[in-house]
């Protein structure tokens, strides 16, 4: 399937900007999702902008998002190719209002991530990847740069740790490695700070959705880094849209 990845990222923007609109009033009308979870009124924004602009594009091309997660697997079991989209991750640090949530839009081939763009709109970064083709980050107007995983790991790993979602069990997993220093982020981030170098470890125990990890997972595979389940592959569009617990490492 041959798509443009920098039509992918005119699609992320414009989402961002959707976003940023609502981020700088005080009027989120925040719900409770199913799982507890926080909905804004910026995710389905961010979803309509972006289910709307790839349908128009690639019409063949089905879109499994966390605003239309309904989907049954009966009608998505064969799918060889689709487009996996979280409109807003990290809906609490938006509702903190610290900058750290991200659009993210992958495709899926054979259940495995070949592009992914993550697009943090309050700091106007871009980090796009494709499998086989290299990582890039773009700040605001700026010519992109490409970005690969630090592999210089004789001195020990930086972590990168969830800003919302760090736990004991986390520290019992890095007690395995020899840990230099630590950094916190929210969203999706965490993936591409491995992808940049920043960091050379994320350990993710626990359940994640497909779309919180799509897009983040392409971009480190690109980037030249690795990402693997714990206790079973992390493939998609399972019958479960559920992960395993995950490791994310500039290992090869």
């Amino acid at each position: 399937m041959n798509f443009d990845i920098n039509k992918i990222i005119e699609i992320a923007k414009s989402a961002g900007d959707a976003i940023m609109r609502i981020y700088q009033t005080d009027s989120f009308e925040v719900e409770m999702k199913s799982d507890n979870s926080p909905l804004t009124r910026a995710d389905k924004a961010s979803h309509e902008i972006i289910a709307k602009s790839l349908s128009k594009l690639y019409p063949d091309i089905p879109i499994l998002s966390e605003e239309g997660k309904s989907i049954p697997f009966e009608a998505r079991k064969n799918w060889d190719n689709f487009w996996l989209v979280d409109p807003l991750d990290g809906t609490k640090e938006f509702i903190k209002k610290n900058g750290e949530f991200t659009v993210n839009i992958a495709f899926i081939k054979n259940a495995v991530p070949i592009a992914g763009v993550i697009y943090v709109p309050a700091q106007e970064v871009m980090y796009y990847g494709v499998v086989g083709k290299g990582a890039y980050k773009k700040i605001g107007e700026q010519a992109p740069v490409a970005i690969s995983v630090s592999q210089n790991l004789e001195a020990g790993f930086i972590a990168v740790k969830s800003r919302s979602h760090s736990s004991e069990d986390e520290e019992r997993f890095f007690a395995n490695y020899k840990i230099i220093d630590t950094i916190s982020v929210g969203s999706s981030l965490k993936f591409c700070m491995v992808a940049e170098g920043k960091a050379q470890i994320y350990y993710r125990n626990g359940p994640t959705w497909e779309w919180d990890t799509g897009a983040g997972h392409a971009i480190v595979s690109a980037s030249g880094g690795k990402v693997s389940g714990i206790g079973q592959d992390l493939n998609y569009n399972k019958e479960s849209l559920l992960n395993s617990s995950f490791l994310v490492t500039a290992e090869k």
